[in-house]
């Protein structure tokens, strides 16, 4: 650790850009060094460098990489600490690193200060390639304290998995070094940019442009800000992307809208919710882990329709319980005769829609004020909550009778001695499943009390469903529990006034597969669509849209997909002038052929079953299913080891 100088608040930083040739070290070195000296002259107090920057990436296995590899410190560190120690700064050299001891290889990151060595990080999220060649790290998720603050890092993929960079958060990172080679998307990247915005912490992105052994990697080297919204970047070509790191606002993990706060990053965690996020539960088979003992096997799925609608906050009346239900009905039924012949299986609804997210009339604005007061809102959610059965929920149960749907919506609930934000799950028959809200927002305290019923899933013909609002959303341990669970569609209500999208104007890097856009994408990055991908479920969210007396909500509602690797994305995203009902067909099946076999084989290996393709019968609980919603990739390849800080109340 470096402690030489007084500590600094506020310091620039820089990414490299660079392109590296395979094998040509000497060459990749010679030029970072003089990228780094020129980031150094203007200033940059940290200065990141790609993924593999000194060797090239696309290495096929040990013996290939063998004449590259070297322990850290070593000589090539040793020749970028010169540079730390003359302009007193630190550098993120990543590089294939060997340990003396065993030989084992691995990819890895050396921080560099102005005294040496500050720490390795080892990355822990192998992609594909890193097997042939390294190990897995064994570090950690180390941070390091610093004079610039206290630094942690991730590697490329480690950034597809929300633990990584919440473990460092955890730990008080202020700033990510992100060394990466990122390929097949448009950047910076919009995985990057959540990892920045659910932990309130700068991301500084360094990767590589260019084509190597047939992949053409992303460029998009970025400063990402706190927020997620990107600071500065570079579309592709060598150069330096510099920005400005501010430790206070790092340090500060509230957030919300310009309008208001709705919380704290990190003190609305819920710790003791999250614990089977530690447990690997997609090791094994899918279809095998859940149904041993015969507990939990996974419903049948088959094709369903998902919808949502999304409506203004002064959509509904607000006059009475039985007027909302009574205006509600006929929404519904016009929104459904107006899209027929298409029709829901299940329809999500906003939360809080009992009784309605604005107080009502009774509750005039005093003279010169623009918004309620925190009593008025409180006052408006006790007095409008509804028991769960009753009166209310008979009626929203008629509904969905009546249309043979299932139907989620929020209400506040009231009971003896609680009041709660809740979901509802509602089909034809009652009331299917209930969910009471863990996550709450600082408007919900004034009224409201943590949800006592965990994560619970429901299973149904669609698939197995799992409920939560958007708040909860936006805590990643939340939908891994669920997904943990096996869930095939998380349906959200919401009441969020943030975050908004990020557009991204199109890039100039030649993708081999659409990556984005040929224009301006105004919704490049929205943090839905990678909550839905990175835990491989459907997700629906319902959101109000629009403002009165100083309640908002920002819209952005829709249905998203459990991958999306190809523009155009498979989902369908709510219109802000056209508030109504929208619709996406969901394929929950195991195979996305639909063929579902779970009897023993009753023949020997190789006999063909009579189908004209010669198709062979198989098991499919003995096979990882082919639709990503019930295999769950991103599941299967954690490293839950690493990972029991998640779970722990409190941190030394």
């Amino acid at each position: 650790m470096c402690t030489h100088t007084s500590p600094l608040n506020r310091y620039r930083v820089a990414a490299i850009q660079y392109e590296p040739t395979l094998g040509e070290k000497e060459k990749n070195i010679r030029d970072l060094l003089r990228l780094v000296e020129e980031a150094a002259q203007h200033d940059a107090r940290i200065i990141v460098l790609p993924e593999m920057a000194t060797t090239g990436y696309g290495w096929a296995s040990r013996a290939e990489i063998a004449p590259y590899v070297e322990p850290l410190p070593g000589p090539t560190t040793e020749r970028f600490q010169q540079l730390a120690a003359r302009y007193n700064c630190y550098i993120a050299v990543a590089l294939p690193e060997v340990d003396p001891a065993t030989q084992v290889y691995y990819n890895s990151m050396a921080l560099i200060g102005p005294d040496g060595l500050v720490g390795t990080y080892r990355k822990i999220h192998s992609w594909m390639a890193e097997p042939r060649w390294a190990r897995d790290g064994d570090l950690g998720f180390p941070v390091w304290d610093t004079p610039l603050g206290r630094l942690g890092s991730l590697m490329c993929i480690d950034a597809n998995y929300c633990e990584s960079a919440r473990l460092s958060t955890l730990h008080g990172a202020d700033v990510l070094l992100f060394p990466t080679s990122q390929y097949a998307t448009k950047c910076p990247d919009s995985w990057w940019m959540a990892r920045a915005f659910e932990n309130g912490v700068y991301l500084i992105a360094a990767n590589r442009y260019g084509m190597e052994r047939g992949l053409q990697f992303s460029g998009g080297s970025s400063i990402l800000n706190p927020d997620g919204s990107i600071q500065s970047y570079l579309d592709t070509g060598e150069g330096i992307v510099y920005g400005e790191v501010d430790l206070e606002q790092a340090r500060n993990k509230s957030w919300g809208s310009a309008i208001s706060r709705a919380g704290d990053r990190l003190a609305d965690r819920r710790p003791s919710e999250y614990v089977s996020i530690v447990q690997n539960t997609y090791l094994w088979e899918p279809l095998r882990y859940h149904s041993l003992y015969e507990l939990g096997e996974l419903p049948e799925g088959q094709l369903s329709c998902v919808g949502f609608v999304q409506t203004r906050l002064d959509t509904f009346p607000n006059h009475s319980t039985q007027a909302t239900i009574d205006a509600l009905g006929e929404f519904v039924r016009t929104w459904m005769h107006d899209s027929a012949p298409a029709s829901p299986d299940i329809l999500v609804l906003p939360e809080l829609l009992l009784p309605g997210p604005v107080p009502a009339p009774q509750y005039e604005l005093r003279e010169g004020s623009e918004m309620y007061t925190p009593e008025e809102i409180a006052a408006h959610f006790r007095k409008g909550a509804i028991r769960v059965p009753g009166p209310e929920t008979e009626a929203l149960v008629a509904i969905a009778d009546e249309l043979q749907i299932s139907i989620v919506l929020g209400v506040a609930e009231r009971t003896d001695d609680a009041f709660y934000n809740t979901v509802l799950l509602l089909d034809p028959e009652g009331i299917y499943g209930t969910y009471r809200k863990l996550h709450l927002t600082e408007r919900d305290r004034l009224w409201a009390t943590p949800g006592n019923l965990g994560l619970p899933t429901f299973d149904t013909p669609t698939g197995r469903i799992g409920l939560a609002t958007g708040y909860d959303a936006l805590f990643p341990e939340t939908l891994r529990v669920l997904a943990g669970k096996g869930s095939d569609l998380i349906c959200a209500p919401t009441l969020l006034d943030f975050p908004d999208p990020v557009g991204l104007p199109p890039s100039k890097i030649p993708h081999l597969i659409s990556a984005g856009p040929d224009e301006y994408d105004p919704e490049h990055y929205l943090i839905w669509r990678i909550r839905a991908a990175e835990h491989n479920v459907y997700l629906a969210i319902a959101n109000w849209s629009g403002q009165v007396n100083g309640i908002q909500a920002n819209g952005v509602s829709g249905i998203f997909s459990p991958t999306y690797s190809t523009y155009p994305w498979p989902e369908v995203i709510a219109d802000e002038e056209e508030p109504g009902l929208m619709m996406m067909t969901i394929d929950t099946r195991e195979q996305r052929t639909g063929r579902r076999t779970t009897r023993s084989l009753e023949y020997a290996p190789g006999n063909m079953l009579g189908s004209l393709t010669g198709e062979l019968a198989y098991d499919i609980r003995d096979s990882i299913p082919g639709n990503a919603v019930r295999s769950k990739p991103m599941l299967r390849k954690r490293q839950p080891y690493w990972y029991l800080d998640l779970v722990r109340s409190k941190l030394s």
